[in-house]
């Protein structure tokens, strides 16, 4: 497949894949597919246009990406497996054919990491940044290190002897831990024993430098140096590292009385889920590799041997903020000029007309200066807001906080259920109702996963709300690399339509005539299906039917089966899919008239946005064109309480699809264009050649959205510098 611009390319000719497209050969596995994204990423970490440490960044990134994966998707489907499950998946494996699968796969990755991680080190040190081994410290190294070891590491450790007066001790998820095999001369007597590498501290430990280097100490190379320290008159006989994960998924009550207590009594059990892999040193004495499988329950199959680095998902501590050289260029997002021009006023721009933000592109500072200023407008009577993940110290958090403090209407919607957040939502939802805020937590079944802010304001004798719409988390650190859509409004049709959405969320009353709003689990879907079937039948009719749509994840059969039959139709279908693909592309008598592709770059491509040409070719001011909370995954529009606002706005609507979406389908230097057979191939891009990136794009040029929009032929014919 043509791996150029998707926005001037042709649809290329159709693959006679092997398959039969009425069964569920036409889906390719979700899971295969998460394993496909995340070995885009680590190529990332390959490729040379990217600076040194930002590479870094991408290797500790996969690697957490599969630690993640393992503690949650594996797990639940060897959960499936061992309860004997052998109900097909939509792609019509079972949960033991897709454990070989994903098992054969992650480790291939697995190594490929470790490779990636030798060649990153060699060109670190080239670059003046030292990992070292206790066998390459000097006599001076070692004598710092023994204060560091004392002062720093000695108080919190905790060995551990193993007999039978010391049962072998638990070890949560993620545990890291060093086991040894040691003797005493005297007399011989061999002791086992376990050395948890505490989290708290940081695994690299920096030692002094000259000439401008920097030089760092794995911790668990620092304790083995000192382990006559810990168990003194005993030497080391053999010894491994080993890092356990552990099922990470919750699972509730339906009917839980105290739902905060609830999801705190399965955050401990969560500490102690069953183990789904178990990571050990390659080359580990068999009399240790034995012990700790026989503690942890765990069978070969769970076992990865690493020859390398474990734990590789810590290099993130050594992206360093004091070597620019070798990392991204500095950006700073803009503040929009309708913001500027108003003296930072919030609601005097939004009342001059919606106003669509692109983060990180502009920041996500507005939708803080939004609350925060309401919170201070002795005019706002009223806020709302859903919270599903912020920040540890959250402005927006505070600015509810002192909303409610000076006597205001506040409504926060906390998602307890939002996964490995779960506890500081619960820290987050406390400090909300001691500062007097209405706190309400959803629906058991659902999680609500929407993001809307309301704020009610007091204007010459009438209330008028003001709205947010938001593609993201009201989350002020994720936002700085993920791209998102903030839609600001005080439309009087979208207020209502987000008030009826707030009241069905606190009091289960389920909205009706929503005006330009369609929520799942009630009404999102169905639109998105009768969007798709009016556009193929567009088609049937001889009329422009285009489809553009961008998200992260696209796995609903229902879903991916409407695209199919418009593609069928003649509709001419182009996705931004950046991780989970469900869909085949290109396949003849399927979907010859779909095409699919990722984005993995500096920013990380998380908006959610579907265009309809709606009888014209995009883009069209007659398109139907709709921002969205959610992915097309079948938890997002069958279990969640989801978002899908259509735009109005000619000149909000043109932003998104001349410039958002165009730039997307035009971008090649960090696209990824899928084949029928659920494969990616990344085009070629020769030394010193221009190739189109639309993040570099966006970041270059002035803001887009702060005063109107540009037209549609502005990302072709933009003069760029080489990449």
């Amino acid at each position: 497949m043509n791996t150029a611009n998707f926005l001037e390319g042709a649809f290329p000719a159709p693959t006679a894949l092997d398959i039969d497209t009425a069964t569920p050969a036409r889906f390719f596995n979700r899971e295969l597919s998460w394993l496909g994204f995340n070995w885009r990423v680590l190529e990332e970490a390959e490729n040379l246009r990217v600076p040194l440490l930002e590479r870094l960044r991408f290797l500790s990134i996969s690697a957490t990406n599969l630690d993640e994966f393992y503690t949650v998707r594996v797990a639940g489907l060897r959960e499936l497996a061992n309860a004997g499950n052998t109900s097909p998946g939509l792609d019509g494996l079972t949960p033991a054919e897709q454990l070989v699968m994903i098992n054969e796969n992650a480790r291939q990755l697995m190594s490929r990491q470790q490779e990636v991680f030798n060649a990153l080190q060699a060109e670190m040190a080239e670059n003046g940044i030292h990992i070292l081994t206790r066998d390459a410290l000097s006599k001076d190294d070692i004598a710092y290190l023994e204060d560091v070891f004392i002062e720093q590491v000695f108080p919190v450790l905790s060995p551990l002897a193993i007999d039978p007066a010391h049962p072998f001790p638990f070890l949560p998820n993620e545990g890291f831990a060093l086991a040894l095999q040691l003797e005493r001369p005297s007399d011989k007597r061999q002791l086992r024993s376990l050395l948890p590498v505490p989290a708290q501290i940081d695994r690299f430990v920096p030692l002094p430098s000259g000439d401008g280097d920097q030089r760092f100490l794995p911790l668990e190379e620092l304790l083995q140096l000192h382990i006559t320290r810990l168990f003194p008159g005993y030497k080391i006989k053999g010894s491994c590292a080993f890092k356990v994960l552990r099922d990470s998924d919750l699972e509730l009550e339906d009917e839980a009385e105290d739902l905060v207590r609830e999801f705190e009594v399965a955050l401990k059990r969560r500490r102690r889920g069953e183990v789904v892999r178990l990571k050990l040193s390659a080359g580990a004495p068999p009399a240790l590799k034995s012990l700790i499988m026989h503690e942890l329950h765990v069978t070969e199959d769970t076992v990865v041997e690493v020859d390398g680095l474990i734990g590789i998902a810590d290099l993130g501590e050594l992206v360093l903020d004091n070597r620019p050289d070798l990392l991204w260029p500095p950006f700073a997002p803009r503040v929009p000029e309708r913001v500027q021009d108003h003296d930072g006023d919030m609601f005097a721009a939004i009342r001059q007309k919606d106003m669509l933000l692109h983060h990180p592109y502009e920041t996500f500072d507005m939708v803080v200066r939004f609350l925060t200023q309401a919170a201070r407008d002795p005019n706002v009577v009223a806020i709302k807001q859903t919270l599903y993940r912020t920040s540890k110290r959250s402005p927006i958090v505070e600015a509810l906080c002192e909303a409610a403090e000076d006597g205001k209407s506040v409504t926060a919607l906390v998602e307890l259920k939002a996964r490995f957040d779960e506890a500081a939502n619960i820290r987050q939802s406390r400090r909300l109702e001691r500062a007097g805020a209405h706190v309400v937590y959803g629906f058991m079944q659902y999680k609500t996963h929407a993001k809307i802010s309301t704020v009610v304001r007091r204007e010459d004798d009438k209330l008028v709300t003001y709205t947010h719409f938001g593609t993201g988390n009201y989350h002020p650190i994720t936002a700085r690399i993920y791209t998102d859509l903030s839609l600001f409004t005080c439309d009087a049709s979208l207020g209502r339509d987000a008030t009826k959405v707030f009241n069905y969320l606190s009091g289960y009353a389920q909205p009706e005539g929503l005006e330009n709003l369609a929520i799942s689990p009630i009404s999102l879907k169905q639109t998105l299906l009768d969007r798709i079937a009016t556009e193929a039948a567009h088609a049937r009719d001889g009329k422009p039917a285009m489809i553009w749509a961008k998200m992260n994840s696209l796995v609903e059969p229902d879903v991916i089966d409407a695209l199919y039959a418009a593609s069928q139709d003649g509709v001419k279908i182009s996705l931004v899919i950046r991780g989970i693909c469900g869909l085949r592309p290109g396949v003849a008598g399927l979907s010859e008239n779909i095409r699919v592709k990722s984005i993995v770059g500096r920013f990380l491509e998380h908006s959610r946005i579907v265009c309809f040409g709606n009888g014209h070719t995009l883009p069209s001011k007659k398109s139907k064109v709709y921002i969205s909370s959610a992915d097309w995954m079948g938890r997002n529009l069958n279990r969640r309480v989801e978002t899908l606002v259509e735009i109005t706005n000619a000149t909000v609507k043109a932003q998104i699809v001349s410039q958002v979406m165009a730039a997307n389908m035009a971008d090649v230097a960090q696209s990824w264009v899928m084949a029928a057979d659920g494969s990616f191939t990344r085009a070629t891009i020769p030394e010193g050649e221009f190739a189109f990136n639309c993040h570099r794009f966006f970041m270059e040029n002035p803001s887009l959205s702060g005063r109107g929009s540009a037209g549609a032929s502005d990302v072709p014919q933009l003069t760029h510098t080489d990449d």
